[in-house]
């Protein structure tokens, strides 16, 4: 007889190690969250809204719904920490065609948009050096030529996919020691710019006359933070992999975050101590800009090589998570029975992780199309993020007796208050790219005459949906 949790999980499935510790754990939060935000929406913020105070008005605004919605997840996560993280919530609260749903946005276009991206803008990023001018040029003719930064953002791909293949351990130690390299550079930078004499106090003081401004504004910066923040919940999905779970789960979302907004007020307080609100908005990369006044082109170089590792670190954090989620609904008999395989030798989702890794390949080969997919991304997170927090108040009111090592501060108020702001934040992308949000919901829906196919041919154990 199959022994289920609260979620519907089958506790006697194969799993994978739990050989994560809470240093990993930390790591996972903290290294995919910090990519390339930081350097890059400081400008779009400030043409937003106009001022330093408001810039850090949507940080903190950011920074706060961010942590609720951590928190709420915290809770789940400790309840049920199984492999695919949201999948578990919204299967055990909704049933299988909501769970199978979110898995197929997540396998068809989120995560392989998401890997086709961080590895493109590696590849752009690099580009800032000589060394490697010849990224943008033609590797194949033809009538759709490819560039070598496709081919390279492929290589890369495969590189850190080969890692996890190894083993999440080993993909756990490199998480560690380039996330703390990671942060190090951060304060370096931070460090440079505060030390300067070219910078000045009176910068904070500076305000841009032709922003945006109002609700409007402030909506674009407060998008522009989350975006920065996002990533926060890829732990959730290797939630199987971690050890001690009731008490690195919680501690790493919740710690992890407070560490990333820390080197995120950090980061954006160096760069207006150096440059005025006019050039933060004029300038692509402020923090580059900024870097090139203080130490010139080793400065700038500096950055560069900084933002290169943060997306390097960020990648084997998205590959390590989303390999997680059909691997859980294959073992859950909701998707094809090979995504469940272990590697007998290296206790990986090895399946899952191959086949993630070619979808972001195609991807790459078709790059002229790839910045709608990854809008389309976007609208799927919020649209799931809002649906998983929900389920707290369902296993709350369903399940009041079942263990819970976390719960929630300030519940009912606080996941209520993530959930409202997701909503808001959800039908702002969707009215802001109607056409791309309503091709995203097509996408979703897609997925459903593959569900009625899989659960006749497959049969799960339990038919909730």
């Amino acid at each position: 007889m199959s022994r289920r949790a609260p979620g519907g999980h089958d506790d006697s499935a194969p799993d994978l190690p739990r050989v994560l510790g809470s240093g990993h754990a930390i790591a996972i939060v903290v290294g995919t969250i910090i990519g390339s935000g930081i350097f890059l929406v400081p400008s779009e913020m400030m043409q937003a809204v106009g001022s330093s105070g408001l810039v850090y008005a949507a940080w903190i605004a950011g920074g706060l719904l961010s942590l609720f919605g951590a928190m709420t997840y915290a809770e789940l996560s400790s309840m049920m920490p199984y492999a695919g993280g949201e999948y578990v919530y919204l299967r055990g609260a909704y049933g299988d065609r909501i769970g199978f749903l979110y898995m197929w946005t997540w396998f068809a276009v989120a995560k392989p948009a998401s890997i086709a991206s961080v590895t493109s803008g590696l590849a752009r990023t690099l580009g800032i050096f000589a060394a490697f001018g010849w990224l943008d040029t033609v590797a194949i003719g033809g009538p759709l030529p490819v560039l070598w930064s496709q081919l390279f953002a492929i290589a890369v791909t495969w590189l850190i996919t080969g890692l996890n293949y190894l083993g999440i351990r080993k993909a756990g130690d490199f998480q560690v020691v380039f996330t703390l390299l990671k942060g190090v550079l951060i304060l370096v930078v931070a460090g440079f710019c505060f030390s300067s004499p070219l910078g000045s106090w009176a910068n904070f003081a500076t305000s841009l006359t032709h922003a945006t401004g109002g609700i409007d504004g402030f909506m674009i910066a407060l998008i522009a933070t989350l975006w920065a923040y996002d990533g926060w919940n890829d732990l959730t999905m290797v939630a199987g992999e971690v050890k001690r779970p009731e008490r690195n789960l919680p501690l790493a979302l919740i710690g992890g975050l407070f560490i990333v907004g820390a080197l995120f007020m950090a980061t954006n307080a160096a760069i207006q101590y150096i440059l005025p609100a006019a050039q933060i908005a004029a300038s692509p990369r402020p923090a580059v800009a900024a870097l090139r006044i203080v130490a010139g082109p080793a400065g700038a170089a500096l950055v560069a090589a900084g933002m290169a590792l943060s997306i390097f670190v960020t990648l084997n954090g998205t590959i390590m998570s989303g390999a997680r989620i059909p691997f859980a609904a294959a073992r859950d008999r909701l998707f094809f029975p090979q995504f469940a395989t272990i590697h007998p030798r290296f206790q990986s989702p090895s399946t899952s992780l191959l086949v993630q890794a070619l979808l972001s390949s195609v991807l790459l080969l078709l790059l002229g199309r790839f910045q709608q997919l990854f809008e389309l991304a976007v609208f799927a997170e919020w649209l799931f993020y809002m649906l998983t927090a929900t389920t707290v108040f369902i296993y709350r009111r369903r399940d009041p007796d079942a263990v819970r090592p976390y719960r929630v501060w300030g519940y009912p108020l606080l996941p209520a208050v993530f959930v409202l702001c997701s909503a808001a934040v959800l039908v702002s992308s969707f009215r802001g790219n109607l056409q791309g949000s309503l091709i995203g919901s097509g996408l979703i829906l897609l997925g459903l005459p593959l569900y009625q196919w899989i659960r006749r041919r497959y049969q799960p154990p339990v038919a909730s949906g």
